[in-house]
């Protein structure tokens, strides 16, 4: 490694320590001066050089594992305001408006869109193993697997 390369790859591990703070703990009260200072690094110089590393400044990286984390949590059951507090948000109606605007849909509408899935699924398994999976294992010649209406 030349001496050039050394500052680069420093300055590298600086800002991916401070995206492993985020991963760790989304769910605490944390800002870009604890993310900022995790790094050793300035605010603005920070944001700027996480931004050109990851496409995302650190706070929309921080909503960003905070909703994927909270649909982590309503995929299994967890009710909607304590996936909102686990995740991080002091507020129900900011967690349900920013999870609206990131997903498409209210957390509540997602949380019951998965639960009928998870049902649909428990009756009629086979409706979701693609067809091409399901011919290549032989599922579909002279089975027993195949779904009837009842």
């Amino acid at each position: 490694m030349t001496t050039e390369q050394y500052p680069k790859v420093y300055l590298y591990r600086r800002i991916v320590q401070a995206k492993l703070f985020i991963d760790n703990n989304y769910a605490d009260k944390i800002d870009l001066n604890n993310i900022s200072n995790e790094a050793y690094f300035s605010k603005f110089h920070f944001i700027r050089l996480f931004k050109s590393a990851y496409g995302k400044t650190p706070h929309q990286y921080l909503k960003y594992v905070r909703i994927e984390k909270a649909k982590e949590l309503l995929k299994k059951d967890t009710p909607v305001s304590e996936a909102c507090f686990l995740v991080g948000f002091d507020s129900l109606s900011s967690f349900s408006g920013l999870f609206s605007k990131v997903v498409g849909k209210s957390p509540s509408t997602y949380l019951k869109h998965h639960q009928e899935n998870q049902k649909k699924i428990s009756l009629t398994p086979l409706a979701f193993v693609p067809g091409c999976y399901a011919y290549q294992h032989g599922w579909l010649e002279n089975s027993n697997f195949e779904e009837t209406d009842i």
